[in-house]
């Protein structure tokens, strides 16, 4: 038996069993919201460890700095104020760390942009295997370990009977003499950061299109000016980079070298800004002046990364 009803009946009885559907600007919404959402989602691991290993002891090293403590547990933090910056301006062995910093960085350059960009620019010329072997043995001391290199170097430089000497008819204490130890320590850290430096350029150049290059043939130009005028503006934000590295790494990098072959000496030759504060911590036991120059370090290096990455946004602007 069939029971006709009629058309408004059957139209109540298929909204009370279809699932409610919200209104499009509410869909919108949800859309929106979640176009937002997303990418943070994505980033929240990388910004929790940013947060946790960086920034948290970052704002507990300038809360150190306000403190007088000597490290020792049952020692009690004696809040100072600003007293430890004040006397951290006082002391000429600061002043004379960032000016030790300022040369090592000067010394790193012709290591780590110039001596890079012509290694990278002549390699050009060598083909097939032989290009590889070239590019492994020039990259193999930044596998060497930093206390390695000092082990080994300290054996190359000893005097009278090292290789150095022996090599050129000397009898110096390289790395025991004022004179000398920075220029040493300067020397070893540029050719372990040399393999790395000309790695870099090699992939600015290979990230260089050929078009420029065939199209400055076609109208005549020079091997030489093709280099002077396309390939060395072309390469110009690599260059930023490595400068950026060189002010940034370069006195981290040679910390453990110090710390096996001078400890800073002789006669605080060797003493740049970041063993000067390991020095105030763990020497001295002086933590709070400690984290007084590694907060001004900080602030310093920020500063000067600011400017080279503007620098660096500039150029590759103008090259596009």
């Amino acid at each position: 038996m069939f029971v006709i009803e009629s058309p408004r009946a059957i139209e109540e009885v298929a909204e009370s069993v279809a699932s409610p559907v919200p209104p499009p600007h509410r869909l919108a919404r949800f859309r929106r919201a979640g176009r937002f959402v997303v990418p943070y989602l994505y980033l929240a691991p990388a910004l929790f460890l940013l947060v946790v290993w960086t920034y948290r002891p970052l704002v507990q090293a300038f809360e150190l700095s306000t403190y007088s403590w000597n490290l020792l547990p049952t020692s009690p933090m004696k809040p100072v104020g600003t007293g430890n910056y004040e006397r951290l301006m006082d002391l000429p062995a600061f002043w004379n760390s960032i000016g030790r910093t300022g040369a090592l960085i000067v010394g790193m350059l012709p290591f780590t942009v110039i001596l890079p960009v012509l290694i990278a620019l002549a390699s050009k010329r060598v083909r097939g295997r032989a290009r590889t072997i070239y590019q492994a043995f020039i990259f193999v001391p930044f596998l060497v370990a930093p206390v390695a290199a000092a082990a080994v170097w300290r054996w190359l430089l000893h005097p009278g009977s090292g290789f150095v000497d022996q090599l050129i008819g000397s009898n110096r204490n390289w790395v025991y003499d004022a004179g000398t130890a920075h220029i040493v320590i300067i020397a070893i850290t540029g050719w372990q950061l040399l393999g790395f430096s000309v790695l870099v350029v090699w992939a600015g150049l290979a990230g260089i299109s050929g078009d420029y290059h065939e199209a400055a043939q076609v109208d005549g130009a020079s091997p030489s000016q093709i280099r002077r005028w396309i390939t060395l503006p072309l390469l110009s934000p690599t260059v930023m980079f490595l400068v950026l590295t060189t002010v940034l790494l370069s006195p981290v990098l040679t910390f453990p070298l110090i710390d096996s072959m001078t400890q800073g000496g002789p006669a605080q030759a060797t003493t740049n800004i970041y063993y000067l504060l390991w020095d105030y911590a763990f020497h001295s036991f002086d933590a709070g002046l400690s984290a007084a120059a590694g907060v001004l370090l900080f602030a310093g290096f920020g500063v000067i990364a600011g400017i080279l990455v503007w620098i660096s946004e500039k150029v590759a602007f103008h090259d596009d």
